[in-house]
């Protein structure tokens, strides 16, 4: 049973100490509810996917009663909370990252000599960023290279040859996402349970539409009711069309809306997916059949296959990039919650490993605090 939820009615504003609960969603009005799609026999499908019926809604007359603590699917507020700059809003979400790199580096740093004892306390702090042993290695030693070809001598000069080091490191994934290449520019998003990912969808489209790009989003998440819901939430605040399904096959709801974005000349399809462990093999070729779904109603597509990423996972984040990209084909990456976590290292393991493109950086629960990952900016907030 397929329909298209359309913002009907603006919603009033969600400040970041107020969470939003997908189901039901509280204003500072009347409560919006949604009325039951019209059951589609399966002829129908596509014709109801590209020309849908509108939702209808009604607004009670009595006062919303007051939020009940939310006890499922908590959406993250959406609206920004402060007007800082990106770099300022990196360099606050790498707060725990840097000051636990930091405050064990300012001894490194405080003007000892360059020896062999500086450069053993050098690999602890990296690897207790969760930068991994690869990327440790590799770092020590550009690190005594450029060391020996400058004739450092001074601990002080460590920290320059660092940054640059790491700088050089991770520039590869700075690949910006071009969506102009395609239309509609197909992307598939995928994730474990939690990282969020429907979410960063949300975010995603916002951002998109900020480049004046007319956005469609896939509610292909067909296990969870409280993900689908999240979404459509999304979509009300962001004025974005979505198509979603009460139970189901994801494939299908992929497919409906690719044809929907085709016959409508949406610029991007957004194409959401059930969480799912590597471990889950049967969930993992669920996900391999979204994409050859996809496939048929677009040869070309899907044209961005990004996996979300919780960076409090650490090493294990680095795992779901092997497991998914060996089962997808990944080529792009999205790291959220760098803010929670002293693990802000993890880039770097990645980038030694498997450097898939980082697409996006998440740092705050903002709308905005999504941005793309420049690497230069991510270092210098890492160190200053």
């Amino acid at each position: 049973m397929f329909s298209f939820f359309r913002k009907k009615k603006p919603v009033a504003p969600v400040t970041p100490e107020t969470p939003l609960v997908a189901e039901p969603v509280q204003t500072d009005t009347a409560p919006i509810h949604h009325a039951a799609a019209p059951v589609i026999n399966a002829a129908e499908i596509t014709n109801a996917a590209v020309h849908p019926e509108p939702l209808k809604t009604e607004e009670a007359a009595a006062p919303a009663p007051a939020p009940a603590p939310a006890p499922t699917a908590i959406i993250e507020a959406v609206q920004p909370q402060a007007k800082l700059s990106w770099a300022e809003r990196l360099k606050a979400g790498l707060a725990k990252t840097r000051d636990r790199l930091g405050k064990s580096l300012a001894g490194l740093f405080g003007g000892g000599q360059i020896d062999e004892d500086l450069y053993e306390e050098l690999e602890s702090v990296l690897l207790t960023a969760d930068m991994g042993i690869d990327a440790t290695q590799h770092l020590l030693s550009d690190v005594r290279n450029r060391v020996s070809l400058a004739g450092l001598k001074n601990g002080s000069e460590l920290k320059g040859a660092l940054q640059s080091s790491l700088t050089d490191l991770i520039s590869p994934l700075q690949k910006p996402l071009d969506v102009s290449t395609h239309k509609p520019f197909i992307l598939m998003v995928a994730g474990v349970n939690g990282a969020g990912k429907t979410t960063s969808i949300g975010k995603l489209a916002k951002y998109f539409q900020g480049q004046g790009l007319s956005v469609l989003l896939a509610a292909g998440d067909t296990f969870r009711a409280a993900a689908r819901e999240q979404l459509v939430v999304w979509g009300e605040r962001n004025g974005v069309q979505v198509i979603a399904q009460d139970g189901g096959d994801s494939a299908a709801v992929a497919f409906d809306a690719v044809n929907a974005a085709k016959a409508r000349g949406i610029d991007v399809v957004i194409v959401d997916t059930a969480g799912r462990l590597p471990t889950q093999l049967h969930l993992m070729e669920e996900i391999k059949k979204v994409k050859r779904v996809v496939q048929k109603a677009d040869p070309t597509g899907p044209h961005e296959i990004m996996l979300v990423l919780d960076a409090n996972n650490g090493q294990n984040a680095l795992s779901q990039v092997k497991s998914f990209d060996d089962a997808l084909g990944l080529t792009g990456l999205i790291l959220t919650k760098l803010d929670g976590t002293a693990k802000g290292g993890i880039i770097a393991a990645i980038a030694k490993q498997r450097p898939i493109p980082l697409r996006f950086v998440g740092v705050g629960e903002s709308i905005d605090d999504l941005r793309p990952f420049i690497a230069k900016d991510y270092v210098d907030a890492l160190f200053d």
